[in-house]
């Protein structure tokens, strides 16, 4: 007790009897901050003593000593992640970085428009206007829908400027169009257009590119088409893609009128005398319609092009001008008073072997002579004379002595226009004298039929169905309250290229805004059902060129851009109500060409594949000829119809799809694999059960058989007495053979042919008929990919002499048949001595007479041979018209050009298929790197580069396709061959 007393004495915060005499007392909360606020700064102290400073850098001491050597990696400069950021944030490290160092961080907005600007040259359109347009689309009577096709520079998007009023190469819509100088894509667009008797109409004009590589482009622009109009240089007349798209559109069964453009350069380039330019519009004339009779589809529906029926119209687009005989005889019936000059009359006596004589001012079919002054004809003295008067007044003079001539034609210029230069100051005069273009709007008029009328042979045509259905019946009455029907037949990106505007024709219904639509691919069938999605329409549009109109509707008959169904859509598609059941879709787009050249592409940076992958698909949707695919050794592969086909693949590809750096290889062609004999024994091939075996031979098709399959002269969807009369009479085939014709390959209109030779003495034709179908689609994968070099088959017919077939049901299964068909097919296409074809371009150059010997030279050294060069009439130039195989053909262009000094051109097109020389098998032939093989080398030179390509062996294997049965057959025929000689 003492001893406590004497400590709590000594603390002196109690008295003597233990009473608390200190400071104020503590709440327990305060103390209890207090003693962790204590715990704090002994922690911190503890750290500071297990840490010491060495060389401004702090590092832990571990309890050692002050003088301890701390190595330089010990040292610590800054603070952990964790301690900086906490123990719940991920830090990761990397030893590089991952963003290249010329790629901002922050990267900036970028807007992407490969469209030419909407604020160029044209005025938008007032609202006005634009009601006014919706508003004709209610009326279908009033709607024309025509396509301008024709060569590559003839004007046809001048004379689409023209029709639109608009400065130069407004519908050229996309930059790089403009960089090159042509057209690489169609422009729709719908104009409101006054006839000559004022009443207005809504003509639907598609401008399309007349590059022969961009023909795709013409057959999906035509689709949609009532009508055609043909736009023809002057001068250079009928070239090769004008003969082409003649022919297609007659296939496609549509009207013809004709555009003679370019009038102006007789006078100015040619300085024909008046009489001498009749006779050279005339030939031009004569041209086309000696094209359009010599197509053979032309006499189902027989059409002549001339001025005397009103469906040619002469034009000079850069000068805007354009007339028939009927408009310009209505300028002149325009000074009578009262109308007392028979406008059509005199307009049927302006063209022809007709004169006129001034003196007794009478027409007569004979030329006369008053005097010494002879008879003028009609169309040079009423025309020719007064244009090619304006023309020398405005060209010739000085801009002060041009007013006697436009007092009297009735032309008013402003002051200042005097002093233009020539070209503009020409174009003001000839525009102001010659009106708009109602002539040109009459001919369409008259000559190409409304949608209502028009739409019965087109879905005879084009719909897939049967023409009894309910779908069929209100597409050929063209009624805008039935189902809606709309084919698509193109897309188009927008300007940014971030997704598509599916651009089609509502043939039945009415397609509105925010509705909910089904989207039909081309593989969709009423029985599988797959290939169909649906989708919601978040925008419709009138095409403008350049600008796009926003509609609520859209009834039958009128073309429309959708927005938000393009997902789905490959190449072209058909749209349908969401409650619509059971209809069929519209048939693919038939091409006059086939793409022929193929290039492999990779990315620069691999990591950026998924981008390329998806830039392939896009350019998939957008060229209508082209195709990608990947090959077994995983190339990708894009092929097309041409070098500069190509080459604006791999501009989309690059900057607008895909927007990376992409590698390319050199470009190669596509093969096809044929026979020259027929099999020299009976191939036969057993099922891997043993159970079964096929006996084939194959031998060559009829010569112009493969081209009749394909142009679809015959097809087996024909009844059996079309079938049986067509292959007697045209190919003399008996009627056996003719009825024995199973199927074609490698599709429904590929060019070979799987008959059935059986005998029903010999072969169970019940068991034989079960597994038809299974042969069939051997059949056709041996066609699809042959055995020389894993190319299609081509111009082969392949005869099934005899048939094993198992009577069990599960022996004879589709596994065991369809493996076995295509064996024995290759085993029979290898004993018919194979051959490798090539594709053969048909070239046309324009040249003047002194480079002829330099373009023989060139054409020589790649294997090319000329069939006929003559001049060009009523010109200065030569045309040298050429076959030229497609793999020696890259370069053609610039290297004609650089021999010409620039003054040839030309263009080629895919024409047909030519066997290369050599034997693909002959195993003696020695190839020797970088050097060119000789002639009789070029066919296993092409096969084994074409096999090294594909990841393939070098030789074809021959026990890959023949089984040990065949071997021992073949073996023992050997010898039997060698003990006769």
């Amino acid at each position: 007790f003492f001893s406590l007393y004497f400590e709590l004495m000594a603390d002196a915060q109690y008295d003597e009897f233990g009473n608390y005499i200190g400071g104020a007392l503590v709440d327990e909360d305060e103390e209890d901050e207090e003693d962790e606020e204590d715990e704090e700064e002994e922690e911190k102290e503890e750290v500071e003593d297990d840490t010491m400073e060495v060389d401004g850098a702090v590092v832990p001491a571990d309890g050692a000593m002050g003088g301890q050597v701390v190595l330089h990696e010990d040292k610590k400069y800054y603070p952990d992640a964790d301690e900086l950021y906490g123990h719940d944030t991920e830090v990761v490290v990397e030893e590089e970085d991952r963003q290249a160092l010329e790629k901002p961080i922050i990267e900036p907005v970028v807007i992407k428009n490969f469209d030419a600007p909407t604020h160029g040259p044209k005025k938008t359109e007032t609202s006005a206007e634009k009601n006014f347009i919706t508003g004709l689309m209610q009326t279908p009577k009033f709607t024309r829908n025509v396509a301008l096709v024709g060569h590559l520079h003839h004007g046809r998007t001048s004379f689409l400027d023209y029709l639109m009023d608009t400065e130069d190469h407004y519908c050229d819509t996309r930059i790089d169009e403009q960089q090159r100088g042509l057209s690489i894509k169609c422009t729709p667009v719908s104009i409101p257009l006054q006839s000559s008797k004022g009443k207005t109409h809504l003509i639907n004009v598609v401008d399309t590119p007349g590059h022969a590589n961009f023909v795709d482009e013409v057959s999906a622009a035509i689709r949609p088409c009532d009508g055609v109009c043909i736009v023809v240089d002057a001068i250079e007349g009928v070239m090769i893609n004008t003969e082409k798209m003649i022919k297609h559109c007659i296939n496609e069964q549509l009207p013809l009128t004709l555009v003679v453009n370019k009038v102006d350069r007789l006078i100015l380039e040619l300085k024909l005398p008046p009489e001498d330019a009749y006779i050279k519009l005339r030939h031009t004339i004569e041209e086309v319609n000696s094209v359009i009779a010599d197509t053979p589809h032309a006499t189902l529906k027989p059409q002549k092009l001339s001025p005397e029926l009103g469906n040619v119209t002469f034009a000079c687009s850069q000068s805007r001008w354009s007339f028939t005989l009927l408009s310009f005889a209505r300028m002149y019936a325009s000074y009578y008073p009262n109308g007392t000059l028979d406008t059509e009359g005199f307009a049927a006596r302006l063209w022809g072997d007709i004169f006129y004589n001034v003196e007794t001012k009478k027409f007569s079919k004979r030329k006369g002579k008053t005097g010494e002054t002879e008879d003028n004809r009609s169309f040079v003295h009423f025309i020719l004379n007064p244009l090619y008067k304006i023309y020398a007044q405005v060209v010739g003079n000085e801009p002060g002595q041009l007013d006697s001539l436009l007092n009297e034609i009735g032309v008013r210029l402003r002051r200042e226009q005097y002093s233009w230069d020539v070209h503009p100051l020409l174009r003001t005069i000839t525009s102001q004298f010659f009106g708009g273009p109602s002539g040109w709007v009459d001919m369409i008029i008259n000559w190409i039929p409304d949608p209502i009328t028009a739409a019965e042979e087109k879905v005879k045509l084009l719909y897939s169905g049967e023409m009894s259905e309910e779908f069929a019946e209100n597409m050929m009455d063209c009624r805008s309250d039935g189902p809606t029907m709309v084919m698509v037949t193109k897309l188009f990106h927008t300007s940014d290229a971030s997704t598509f505007l599916a651009w089609g024709r509502v043939m039945s219904g009415t397609l509105r805004y925010n509705s909910r639509v089904k989207v039909l691919g081309e593989a969709y069938t009423v029985e599988d059902e797959e290939d169909m999605v649906v989708k919601d329409i978040t925008g419709l549009y009138i095409p403008q060129a350049r600008e796009r109109i926003p509609i609520r509707e859209a009834i039958a008959g009128n073309w429309v851009l959708i927005d938000g169904i393009e997902q789905p859509i490959l190449k072209t598609a058909t749209v349908v109500d969401v409650d619509v059941e059971g209809c069929s879709i519209f048939r693919p787009l038939n091409f006059s060409t086939i793409s022929v050249v193929k290039i492999a592409v990779e990315p620069l940076h691999p990591s950026e594949l998924p981008k390329m992958v998806n830039g392939l698909r896009c350019i998939n949707k957008t060229y209508p000829l082209s195709v990608t695919k990947v090959e077994e050794s995983g190339e990708h592969i894009v092929v097309g119809t041409g070098e500069i086909y190509m080459d604006s693949i791999m501009h989309d590809l690059r900057k607008m799809y895909a927007d990376i750096e992409v590698k390319v290889a050199d470009p190669v062609v596509s093969f096809c694999e044929t026979v020259v004999e027929t099999s020299s024994i009976k191939c036969f091939a057993e099922t891997p059960n043993k159970k079964n075996k096929l006996t084939m031979i194959s031998e060559p098709l009829e010569k112009g058989l493969a081209e009749d399959i394909e142009n679809k002269l015959i097809a087996l969807d024909m009844n059996r007495k079309q079938i049986t009369n067509f292959f007697q009479q045209k190919y003399d085939w008996d009627v056996l053979a003719a009825r024995s014709v199973w199927a074609f390959g490698p599709n429904t209109n590929g060019a070979n042919i799987l008959l059935d030779d059986t005998l029903a003495a010999e072969v169970d034709k019940t068991l034989l008929s079960s597994t038809k179908d299974s042969i069939v689609q051997g059949f056709q994968w041996g066609a699809r990919e042959g055995p020389l070099c894993d190319e299609p088959i081509r111009n082969v017919k392949f005869r099934l002499l005899d048939a094993l077939i198992a009577p069990e049901a599960f022996q004879r299964s589709t596994g065991q048949i369809i493996p076995t068909s295509r064996r024995v097919v290759y085993s029979a296409f290898l004993m018919a001595t194979p051959r490798l074809m090539e594709p053969v371009y048909y070239t046309e150059i324009q040249t003047p007479v002194d480079c002829i010997s330099a373009i023989y030279t060139v054409l020589t050294k790649r294997r090319g041979h000329v069939t006929q060069d003559m001049p060009k009439p009523g010109s200065p130039l030569y045309t040298v018209k050429a076959f030229v195989p497609v793999m020696d053909s890259f370069g053609l262009e610039t290297d004609i050009r650089s021999h010409t000094q620039g003054q040839a051109f030309c263009q080629s097109v895919f024409d047909h298929w030519s066997i290369v020389p050599g034997d693909p098998l002959d195993k003696s032939i020695m190839l020797r790197p970088l050097e060119p093989s000789p002639a009789a080398a070029l066919a296993r030179d092409f096969m084994v580069k074409t096999r090294r390509r594909k990841g393939m062996s070098e030789d074809v294997s021959i026990n890959k396709y023949f089984d040990d049965p065949m071997l021992l057959e073949l073996a023992r025929q050997d010898v039997e061959f060698e003990s006769m000689y």
